[in-house]
């Protein structure tokens, strides 16, 4: 009973010692949709400055049409890696850590040199870079960042923009029927942008002539000024320095490619509303 009592006394005295002891702040719970729109995730997340929308919308142009075909249209990957776990784009902040990549490439990884880009040109694309990896890290923002307002076009304009460059090979009524049913907005509006999808779709092929004049024809898996590699019909892997054979180019993604660096961002915002019709 001694013991007993002696334990209670104990238990007693520890209790009143923590309720008089200085309490600690209660740890935020970092906010999703509500509350804050998804700035307390951020913090929370350790994403750092709020990328400049205005800013990456010049680089997403530009990344189009120089890194999507290898990283993807959201670069995630395709031919080559995702940069969204990228290391070096984590740690960048306005271009600084890409710039030395960008300009002199990375032969030993397949990845040629881009020289022909402005320093304001690459930090244009980080920007948009570190746009991608706050949607994709960044969940309290879906409703807000993520979803980007998709459907805010003038339908008719889609439609007339639609006719005018695209019903040559696409028909409302043939490959796109229903397509408005098929994806949600922000998916209906990256898959005509880039019709790859980033997944291998829409390669490009080639004919690669050799001095003896034979023809081998195959997919594209790397192709610059200095060498043309392929994956022939048989899956075998080939290459051949670019100096000695004749490139023959087949892309039936070509008018995707040249219409990206001339759409305007209503041109987007139209053709998706018009295509998101299609139901």
């Amino acid at each position: 009973m001694r013991s007993l009592s002696a334990a209670a006394i104990l238990l007693a005295v520890l209790a009143a010692a923590i309720a008089a002891a200085p309490q600690e702040p209660p740890v935020p719970v970092p906010q999703g949709r509500g509350g804050g729109r998804g700035q307390g995730t951020r913090e929370f997340l350790g994403l750092g400055r709020q990328p400049d929308a205005e800013v990456a919308a010049r680089g997403e142009k530009i990344y189009a049409a120089a890194c999507a075909f290898c990283h993807g249209p959201d670069a995630r990957g395709a031919g080559a890696p995702s940069l969204i776990r990228s290391d070096i784009v984590l740690h960048d902040d306005r271009g600084e850590l890409l710039a030395p990549i960008i300009n002199a490439g990375r032969p030993d990884k397949g990845m040629p040199p881009i020289p022909g880009l402005t320093p304001q040109q690459i930090a244009d694309v980080a920007e948009y870079l570190h746009l991608l990896v706050e949607r994709a890290a960044n969940r309290g923002l879906y409703g807000t960042i993520f979803a980007n307002d998709i459907l805010v076009g003038d339908v008719r304009a889609g439609d007339a923009y639609f006719k005018a460059n695209c019903a040559a090979c696409h028909s409302a009524s043939g490959d796109l029927a229903r397509v408005g049913a098929k994806y949600q907005p922000v998916a209906l509006q990256n898959r005509w942008l880039w019709p790859s999808g980033g997944r291998g779709g829409g390669e490009r092929r080639v004919t690669v002539i050799l001095p003896s004049g034979a023809r081998v024809a195959g997919t594209v898996r790397r192709l610059d000024d200095f060498d043309v590699a392929i994956v022939d019909a048989s899956g075998a892997h080939r290459s051949w320095p670019r100096e000695t054979v004749t490139v023959e180019i087949r892309d039936p993604l070509k008018g995707h490619r040249e219409l990206l660096a001339k759409y305007t961002d209503a041109d987007v915002h139209n053709v998706t509303a018009y295509l998101a019709t299609l139901k």
